[in-house]
């Protein structure tokens, strides 16, 4: 799933994937990834982009905040299912 928000907001303070990558002290292949959706970004990462764009990073990663990712959520279905 592209994550089209981060993408966004990256051309938005015209920045390069490079030039994100720089300030993010990240690779640039990471970067990439990160916005097409083949890698997750972990919590440190995702703080880096939440503080850059001033953005929550359930905003900029609702993907991986999924309802459907949540073990709490995942416990409930299947207790309810029993």
């Amino acid at each position: 799933m592209e994550r089209k928000l981060v993408k966004q907001l990256r051309l938005k303070h015209n920045l390069t994937q490079q030039q994100l990558a720089e300030k993010l002290d990240l690779s640039t292949v990471y970067v990439r990834k990160i916005e097409k959706g083949v890698v997750n970004a972990g919590l440190p990462t995702m703080i880096k982009y939440e503080n850059l764009f001033g953005v929550n990073m359930r905003t900029l990663f609702p993907d991986i905040f999924f309802e459907a990712n949540d073990n709490e959520f995942i416990k409930k279905k299947k207790t309810s299912s029993s």
